[in-house]
């Protein structure tokens, strides 16, 4: 059995969404219990709502403190050691669950990530890394939203950890790493970048492939994606809104007159299918890879499908035991 935290108190809609979605994972994961932590009568209200379910899977740790989305991850330090988002990643820490998951303030639960958990030694900062759809299936891009300003060595090290859970998430023996740049060529992108790709090149553990544009993510030509958190997260949300407009064009073309309708009817198979497929909900869920624990963000506003599939992530890496993995393989490379 999996413990596994849940910040329910986080993200846009809070309860609404993280106790609904903690409930259908019980459904379909009988291998976990959840401890919700937030607002115990808040908590509660959602939980009536529901139809019974197994009730000795879940449990209550109420806190009367709340990290706003838009406050600094000093305050949430300082000041919110009885909120959801701190009290939820202390039981991560103190060992009583296996995982957390949260959708709050990304850099106030990077903040308490590195203050409670740690980082292993040899990684400088963590990063936040997300599951992208490909050709043949997932590629992974990181960092998405950690680190905004990082050095040559810290991209070295983003790819030694990526590299690592593509070998558990992708099951690639030899993932494919590359560096996110604005083209191909040696002499492209910064003097950063430049330097990474030296770094990497040089690491014989690793598969790495070269450089990669961000139009080729999606195109199965890596399994790694390698780049610092303000490009990462830009791309990942150009990505998520590109096919929310690729699917609202799709509907709307067989949505007009009685024979766009019929074909509508006809190709809506396939549509179920792509739009399945392309869906941000089925992607949601990052990991803070790096730290010394399963700590995993879920978009800010992921509704119930989406981060009931941050709780899937969640199990995932804590079955697969993933930063001991990421552990053993930093010995190895330092």
């Amino acid at each position: 059995m999996i413990a596994i935290a849940i910040d329910t108190m986080s993200g846009d809609f809070g309860p609404a969404v993280t106790v609904p979605a903690s409930v259908r994972a019980l459904s379909f994961m009988p291998d976990i219990s959840l401890v919700l932590v937030g607002d115990s009568d808040a908590i509660q209200a959602e939980l009536a709502k529901l139809p019974a379910g197994d009730d000795n899977r879940v449990r209550i740790v109420a806190t009367s403190q709340v990290v706003g989305m838009d406050e600094k991850p000093a305050v949430a330090l300082r000041n919110r050691k009885d909120s959801s988002l701190y009290r939820a990643v202390q039981l991560l820490q103190q060992g009583e669950v296996q995982a957390c998951v949260s959708a709050g303030n990304t850099g106030a639960l990077l903040a308490v990530g590195c203050y409670l958990l740690r980082t292993f030694d040899g990684i400088d900062r963590p990063a936040i890394c997300a599951a992208i759809p490909t050709l043949d299936g997932q590629a992974l891009l990181l960092d998405v939203g950690a680190n905004v300003d990082v050095n040559a060595e810290n991209l070295h090290q983003f790819a030694v950890m990526g590299s690592v859970l593509a070998s558990a998430v992708l099951e690639r023996q030899n993932p494919r790493v590359g560096l996110l740049n604005i083209g191909v060529e040696d002499i492209k992108g910064n003097e950063q970048v430049k330097h990474a790709a030296s770094l990497l090149q040089a690491d014989r553990a690793l598969n790495y492939t070269g450089f990669v544009e961000a139009d080729k993510l999606f195109f199965s030509e890596v399994d790694v994606a390698v780049c610092d958190g303000f490009v990462g997260n830009v791309a990942l949300k150009a990505s998520e809104g590109a096919a929310r407009l690729i699917r609202h064009k799709l509907r709307d073309s067989f949505s007009g007159g009685l024979l766009q309708r019929l074909r509508g009817l006809l190709v809506e198979p396939m549509l179920r299918t792509f739009r399945a497929q392309v869906n941000p909900a089925r992607y949601n869920g990052a990991s803070f890879l790096g730290l010394t624990a399963t700590l995993v963000k879920s978009h800010g506003g992921a509704d119930v499908d989406a981060f009931c599939h941050a709780i899937e992530v969640a199990r995932f890496e804590a079955q697969s035991d993933i930063p001991r993995k990421i552990q053993a393989q930093l010995q190895h490379w330092l």
